[in-house]
């Protein structure tokens, strides 16, 4: 397995009180295959992201199909149904995988991703991370001109409650489930000194997005 558990790993990491998940349970139909099996840089993009967060936190779990990345070595756990009878068939949004991650957890803070972010970089979660491990606030959520940044977040496991009874009465929205909490807003230009050019929370909803991605990758290695 290629995510080693944090008591095994025999390494301090620099966030040992912090664990990751990448959410990878979307339909992705404008895309039209998953996002997170994308090969990106000769890699599945969510093993890439994997790769990336892997040597500054305790553990990095994807919260999704386990059948679908069973291949990929990562650690995997089922995205749940919430809601009711006639939700039972729906594919899971983004806000049952923070459940999800949050219920499993062990750790007060919890990096959240999306399985679609091909310009992350270390130096920005690395960041993030520590602008959570000095905060007293519930979530560190990023915003950028496209508006509040969910799946780019840290969250206290605290929430998971709350989360899960927002989805039981039928909130899907995450910024909707999560606008009682108390949250530390974080601009872009908080972190502009990390991500000069701007890119690093574009993720990918369709193919002209992937093709765009490709080539900024393509031109970094020329």
């Amino acid at each position: 397995m290629y995510i080693v558990k944090r008591e095994d790993a025999g390494v301090t990491k620099r966030y040992d009180r912090v664990s990751a998940f990448i959410l990878s349970g979307g339909a992705s139909s404008r895309m039209g295959k998953a996002k997170g099996l994308l090969e990106f840089g000769g890699q599945p993009l969510i093993l890439r992201i994997a790769r990336l967060v892997e040597p500054l936190v305790s553990d990095v779990t994807a919260v999704g199909s386990p059948e679908r990345y069973a291949d990929l070595g990562l650690r995997v756990i089922e995205d749940p149904q919430f809601g009711g009878p006639g939700e039972r068939t729906r594919t899971p949004g983004p806000l049952a995988g923070i459940a999800s991650a949050l219920t499993a957890t062990r750790m007060d803070w919890n990096l959240i991703l999306a399985c679609d972010l091909p310009y992350l970089t270390a130096e920005w979660v690395d960041w993030l991370l520590a602008r959570a491990k000095d905060s007293k606030r519930q979530i560190i959520m990023p915003r950028t001109a496209g508006g509040l940044e969910p799946l780019a977040a840290v969250y206290r496991r605290e929430c998971a409650e709350r989360i899960t009874a927002a989805l039981h009465r039928g909130i899907r929205k995450v910024t909707d489930a999560v606008e009682e909490f108390r949250i530390e807003v974080v601009d872009e230009h908080d972190w502009r000194h990390v991500n000069p050019d701007g890119r690093v929370l574009r993720n990918m909803n369709a193919p002209r997005d992937y093709e765009e991605a490709q080539r900024w990758l393509e031109a970094r290695h020329l």
